[in-house]
């Protein structure tokens, strides 16, 4: 296979699995705060320090995920079985971010940070994984010319 280029089909194949991974990271960025104040009804500095005490923690479980990802040695590769083990726990994940429970104001805020949280936990298991299938898609970097 070496000298071989990769084919139009491998090509929209990885870029669609990524193409869906950001359609649903993008729609939760873009519509998160305002369904947190104006639906789910945080207080907008709540809200804030969700989304940044999330970030921060995500900058160190990023590094974590690549070094474990990394490390992965399965008969289907490295980066390939994350992306099958937590594909059903970021839908998930997704779906719980978004629900709505009638609780007290304090249960509300601990469901939005364990939710929020793990559905970021469960995009850098993915994610991160995903961006490096780039670098050993083939050891030949002729191979990728168009």
């Amino acid at each position: 296979m070496q000298g071989e280029k990769i084919s139009i089909r491998e090509k929209i194949g990885y870029g669609m699995g990524d193409a869906g991974c950001n359609i649903i990271f993008g729609s939760i960025m873009l519509f998160l705060s305002f369904f947190y104040t104006d639906i789910y009804g945080l207080s907008p500095a709540l809200v804030g320090v969700l989304m940044l005490s999330v970030r921060v923690v995500d900058a160190v479980t990023d590094v974590i995920m690549g070094a474990i990802a990394d490390r992965t040695q399965t008969r289907w590769g490295r980066f390939r079985p994350w992306l099958l083990w937590m594909a059903a726990p970021y839908a998930v994940m997704s779906v719980l971010m978004f629900t709505t429970p009638d609780w007290s104001y304090n249960a509300k805020v601990v469901y939005a940070f364990v939710t929020y949280f793990t559905m970021s936990l469960a995009y850098t298991a993915i994610g991160v994984p995903y961006c490096s299938l780039g670098s050993v898609i083939t050891n030949d970097p002729n191979r990728l010319a168009p």
